[in-house]
């Protein structure tokens, strides 16, 4: 390869890398997974690279890369069961029901760090709207949809793209298109999964509420912590299929089957637009493990929900969150 040829390669990566965060987002809300999301970017990225020397300039070069993005996205979930939340597959149950067999890990919407999809900078509220947009009530709405309406939906209402635009990078009219959208959002409003209340940034009384919890959390006095969840918040663990609803509910499963939280210590990181923390419990030798990587969602000043997902082995990786935690 000539130096020329060598320095356009290099200039074709860099270009396509600018893209990386933004499609990776758009992957995420299509697949409600961290690692497929990042599989169908790099898919997306080899996809283009090698028929960069073919691409015309007919459309800006971000069309050109979301119209890759969709088509590896659409053939990922053909034949696949939609993700989900343990609140879209049960009801609740109550502290003393047995721990349910775990479910494999293509069942569940998992959680995503917000560097690795929501671009940094730009305007306040569209910054807003982006986190708003990878919550894990609304990723998980999202799945209800078919695959075609789920891409016509982020396009036009997430990304704000115009309807020619989406009906050009799917091959399709402008009619289909807004007929598309109109189905969405009547599935998202027929369906039992809600996106809840809309995110917004955090104020010194939610960054208070936070630093309570983690405080109550640590201490594991339970009194305090529940005093911080609304009446109808919720606790659920992935890969586990039960969960709960109420500060009593959530209080006596914490003092019973999940008892061996107590003397955890908590890292904060940040996911789906939320904060976050990586838990840790006690171990024999004096550290801590992990065991957690909590979700915690937010209205007003309270805490409305606890999503603990335990797959640690492969989370905590992700959000770069140390191995252990020595004495």
């Amino acid at each position: 390869m000539s130096d020329l040829a060598a320095m356009d390669g290099v200039a074709s990566e860099l270009q396509l890398e600018r893209h990386r965060v933004e499609l990776t987002g758009y992957c995420y809300r299509m697949l409600g997974s961290a690692f497929e999301s990042e599989d169908a970017v790099q898919e997306t990225m080899v996809r283009a690279w090698r028929s960069f020397d073919r691409f015309e300039g007919r459309a800006s070069l971000r069309s050109w890369l979301y119209r890759i993005a969709t088509n590896v996205c659409l053939d990922m979930l053909k034949a696949r069961e939609r993700r989900a939340r343990p609140m879209d597959l049960a009801s609740p149950v109550s502290s003393s029901s047995p721990l349910t067999p775990a479910l494999p890990e293509a069942t569940w919407i998992e959680p995503m760090p917000d560097g690795r999809m929501l671009p940094s900078g730009g305007d306040p509220a569209e910054v807003a709207a982006q986190r708003d947009s990878v919550r894990l009530a609304f990723v998980a709405a999202l799945q209800h949809l078919a695959p075609r309406q789920r891409a016509v939906l982020i396009l036009r209402e997430v990304l704000a793209w115009k309807a020619s635009e989406v009906a050009e990078l799917l091959d399709t009219t402008v009619a289909s298109v807004n007929s598309a959208l109109q189905r969405a959002r009547s599935a998202l409003a027929a369906s039992d999964v809600t996106a809840g209340d809309p995110a917004r940034p955090m104020d010194e009384t939610q960054r208070a509420l936070l630093a309570r919890y983690v405080d109550a959390f640590e201490r594991y006095d339970l009194d305090s912590l529940t005093s911080l969840l609304r009446e109808d918040a919720t606790l659920s663990m992935p890969p586990y299929e039960l969960w709960f609803r109420g500060p009593a509910d959530i209080r006596g499963w914490m003092l019973g089957t999940g008892i061996g939280c107590a003397g955890s210590r908590l890292l904060p990181v940040t996911a789906n637009g939320s904060p976050a923390f990586g838990q840790y419990r006690p171990a024999s030798d004096g550290g801590h493990e992990p065991w957690a990587l909590q979700v915690i969602e937010i209205s007003g000043d309270r805490i409305t929900g606890i999503n603990s997902f335990l797959d640690t082995a492969h989370l905590f990786p992700l959000f770069g969150l140390p191995p252990r935690l020595e004495p």
